[in-house]
């Protein structure tokens, strides 16, 4: 079947044929028709990741999707032929930028039924981000008040509908052209990062999901009230991540040191610090689903390439400029 693979670290994404998907008795085989792409996806090529998530190249990439069920394992209770769905794979079994994959039951979730494949397929990863970092990390809570970074992407713009769902006030720092866009989103602050700095106009939040890391994190962390906490999906990593992904003790030291500055910079204001990289969950994203069916959450689509663009696509990730996600489509 064709895909796109990467054939070594920072050499470019390529079509290529490669063996058909392998199905276990829990597992799904979907026809993919249409795939989000993510900056996981480019730092992966780029080999900014090949430490933690050691791939054995060559690899197919694609980190989420949506797609037709058309075989399922022997063991598999919850889908059936012909059912539409979409999924953020495990880590260990991407591969969305193919003709088909296999998917473990567990992982998936029907398709929304008022959502096209290609707003399907944004959905799973930066929705579970949101997810994780709001609901299961942050406890978010009506009333509370919390800043998102970067508003307009492909996470922001579903963690700020998230938050507003839950009740939260929401600020969020976004370029000048997108400050209308965000509010539309239902952000209450939106700060223009180009001409204001959040730091001195933010104080006293409960929650801060930053996208950005570096000086843009520290400050986050000043914009706390104490008791407040700064997830980062940006990095750095940290000690509780590297216990999670099982690392060996060595790379636990470099994840610990990696962030024992931001941690120090934490403790000294008294919040806290977490780093998230987020989890496939058939779970939560039926969850997910449900308020999208419901209306609560939708889908922001900026750009949709065709399969055959693929590597042109996920070269344009890095010139940034996207509302919401960009998708390639089989259609």
């Amino acid at each position: 079947m064709r895909a796109f693979v990467v054939r070594q670290y920072k050499g470019p994404l390529q079509q290529a044929d490669v063996s058909e998907p392998v199905v276990g008795e829990h597992d799904v085989l979907v026809e993919v028709q249409a795939a989000g792409l993510n900056m996981l996806d480019e730092k992966i090529r780029a080999g900014e990741f090949r430490q933690i998530l050691p791939y054995k190249l060559p690899q197919v990439l694609g980190n989420d999707f949506a797609g037709t069920v058309i075989g399922v394992g022997a063991k598999v209770q919850g889908f059936k032929l012909g059912d539409e769905v979409h999924a953020r794979p495990d880590k260990d079994r991407i591969g969305a930028f193919a003709e088909r994959i296999a998917v473990a039951e567990a992982d998936l979730a029907l398709k929304p039924a008022s959502l096209s494949f290609e707003e399907a397929a944004s959905l799973p990863l930066v929705a579970l981000t949101a997810w994780q970092a709001l609901v299961e990390r942050g406890n978010l809570e009506p009333g509370q008040r919390v800043l998102i970074h970067g508003g307009a992407g492909g996470v922001g713009t579903i963690a700020i509908q998230l938050a507003k769902h839950l009740g939260a006030t929401v600020a969020t720092t976004v370029s000048t052209g997108n400050v209308d866009f965000v509010r539309a989103l239902g952000a209450d602050v939106v700060i223009d990062y180009r001409s204001q700095d959040f730091e001195q106009l933010l104080e006293g939040y409960d929650l801060v999901l930053d996208s950005v890391g570096g000086e843009n994190l520290e400050k986050s962390l000043r914009v706390l009230r104490p008791g407040g906490m700064a997830i980062g999906i940006a990095g750095p990593p940290d000690s509780a991540f590297a216990r999670e992904l099982g690392a060996n003790p060595f790379l636990r030291l470099v994840m610990t040191a990696l962030s024992s500055s931001i941690r120090r910079q934490a403790r000294r204001l008294g919040v806290t610090y977490e780093f998230l990289f987020m989890r496939a969950s058939g779970d939560q994203l039926r969850h997910i689903t449900d308020l999208v069916n419901a209306g609560a959450l939708r889908p922001v689509v900026g750009r949709v390439f065709d399969f055959d663009q693929t590597a042109q696509a996920v070269a344009s990730l890095d010139k940034g400029g996207t509302r919401g996600k960009t998708v390639i489509s089989r259609a």
